[in-house]
C-alpha cells in the first residue's frame, strides 16, 4: 500500500507541475498564454518571438544510412548567429505525433528554448557552446561504421562491368545481360546468377536474382532490403554498384583502400595493408 502511494504521488505530481502546449495557427501557447509562433516551409520550421522576428529554424532528417538502417534527427540552426548547424536528436509526446507537434515539444521539454517568458535567446545559444551528444543505438552505430568503410572505398562500375575503386581496377562482373548499364537496377530474375571476380579473376561471389541474396564465395549470405517510414522491411532491387559495395564489406579482402602515392608527377594508387 505504501509502495502505491508513492508511486500515486509521484504522477500526481509530474501531471501538476507538467506544462501543457498548444499550436493553433501558428502560434505556441503554455498553459494557455502565448509565447511563440511557428511557420513552416519546405520541411524546416521557423520558431518566431511574438513580433514575428524569426528566431531559430529546425529541419528534420530522415535518411538511409545503409540497408534498412534509417536515421531521423533535427538540424538546428540560429537565424540571429548562422555560423554554424548542429545536428541533435528530437523527442516527441508520442509515437503518432507529426514534425510540428515534435518540433514544439522538442523546443519546451528536450531543449528548454521555449519557457512561459517566450524564447529563451541564453538557453538557444548555450546548445550551441555545448552541443549535446547524439544517443545513437548500436545498430544505427554500426551502420555508419559501414558506411563509413564504403565511402571509403568510392567504388564505381564503368559501362563493360568493370568494378572501379579510388580511380584502379579491382574486379569485374560476369553473366552480365545484354542491356546492361552501370547504374541499373537488377530487375530481372534469370537462373543465371550475376558473380563477381577480383582483378586476377579470382571468383568473390555471386548475386542470386530469384531470391536477391548476396552469396560470398565463403559462404556468407545477404538479403538487400529497403526500408520504408511506417512499412516492414521490403526486398529491393540493387543497383550493380549496390552489389559491388556490399561484397566488398562481406569479404574485406575484395577490396582495399586505395591510398594515392605521388611518384615523381605520377599518382598511383596503392593498396592499404597489401
Amino acid at each position: 500500500m505504501k509502495k502505491s502511494t508513492i508511486i500515486f504521488f509521484t504522477v500526481l505530481g509530474i501531471l501538476y507541475n507538467a506544462q501543457n502546449f498548444k499550436t493553433k495557427r501558428g502560434i505556441v501557447s503554455l498553459d494557455g498564454v502565448h509565447v511563440a509562433k511557428i511557420s513552416n516551409k519546405s520541411n524546416i520550421y521557423t520558431f518566431m518571438d511574438l513580433s514575428e522576428t524569426p528566431m531559430y529554424t529546425m529541419e528534420f532528417i530522415d535518411k538511409s544510412v545503409v540497408d534498412s538502417v534509417r536515421d531521423s534527427y533535427i538540424k538546428l540552426n540560429r537565424v540571429y548567429n548562422r555560423d554554424k548547424t548542429i545536428e541533435m536528436d528530437y523527442i516527441s509526446p508520442s509515437a503518432f505525433s507529426g514534425e510540428e507537434k515534435s518540433a514544439v515539444y522538442t523546443s519546451i521539454k528536450g531543449l528548454k528554448v521555449i519557457d512561459n517568458k517566450g524564447i529563451n535567446v541564453k538557453n538557444l545559444d548555450e546548445i550551441f557552446k555545448n552541443v549535446p551528444k547524439r544517443k545513437l543505438d548500436s545498430k544505427t552505430k554500426d551502420a555508419y561504421t559501414t558506411r563509413n568503410k564504403i565511402d571509403k572505398l568510392n567504388i564505381e562500375v564503368n559501362k563493360v562491368g568493370e568494378i572501379i575503386s579510388n580511380g584502379v581496377p579491382v574486379g569485374y562482373f560476369t553473366n552480365l545481360p545484354v542491356s546492361f548499364g552501370s547504374e541499373d537496377t537488377i530487375t530481372d530474375k534469370t537462373f543465371i546468377d550475376i558473380e563477381v571476380y577480383d582483378a586476377k579473376s579470382k571468383y568473390i561471389g555471386k548475386y542470386i536474382t530469384t531470391t536477391k541474396q548476396i552469396k560470398t564465395a565463403n559462404g556468407k549470405i545477404f538479403t538487400i532490403y529497403r526500408e520504408m517510414s511506417g512499412r516492414a522491411a521490403l526486398l529491393k532491387f540493387p543497383t550493380y554498384k549496390a552489389i559491388a559495395e556490399r561484397m566488398a564489406i562481406m569479404d574485406p579482402n575484395f577490396i582495399k583502400v586505395q591510398e594515392k602515392v605521388i611518384v615523381g608527377d605520377v599518382v598511383k594508387g596503392n593498396a592499404e595493408n597489401k
